[in-house]
């Protein structure tokens, strides 16, 4: 019984995220970043991205977004469709290859997506992370806040819906 009941649960979940909205893409910004985007129904989505910021090193980003959030959608929808999305996460990396710094911090999310009539997304987005940093110096290390992060997340973002 155990065993027909643990399948039928894994049949619901897989069919539920199968039928969940999805997208892969990049966003170019200062640097570059790879993400993926799954809708939790029509107003939630989860998106994970990967980034190479400035150039010069290597980070991740997680965030949980709300569409259309206060339930003001954007009002000029033709062919295609306009939302709007925030949310907040969490994100962690590392820059400096020669003498590499840490950073870790709350991270959030804003922007606007349109959405093609076929299954082609671009989006503009804002992905500011506040949090704490590690650096290496002449007089050994230490720790200090993050500033860069508040500007190193404006993006444009080329996405394949699936």
């Amino acid at each position: 019984m155990k065993k027909y009941l643990l399948i039928a649960a894994l049949a619901v979940a897989s069919i539920a995220a199968y039928a969940q909205p999805r997208a892969i893409g990049v966003n170019l910004g200062y640097g570059v970043g790879f993400s993926y985007q799954h809708g939790f129904g029509e107003s939630n989505m989860l998106d994970v991205a990967a980034q190479v910021p400035f150039f010069n090193g290597i980070g991740g980003k997680v965030t949980y977004d709300w569409i259309d959030p206060f339930n003001a959608p954007v009002p000029w929808n033709e062919k295609g469709e306009w939302h709007w999305y925030m949310g907040v996460g969490g994100s962690a990396g590392i820059y400096g290859f020669k003498a590499p710094n840490w950073y870790a911090g709350v991270a959030g999310h804003i922007g606007i997506e349109y959405d093609f009539w076929f299954p082609f997304q671009l989006s503009l987005d804002w992905r500011p992370t506040i949090g704490v940093v590690g650096y290496h110096g002449d007089n050994g290390g230490g720790f200090g806040f993050n500033t860069a992060g508040l500007y190193d997340g404006i993006t444009l973002g080329v996405r394949y819906k699936f």
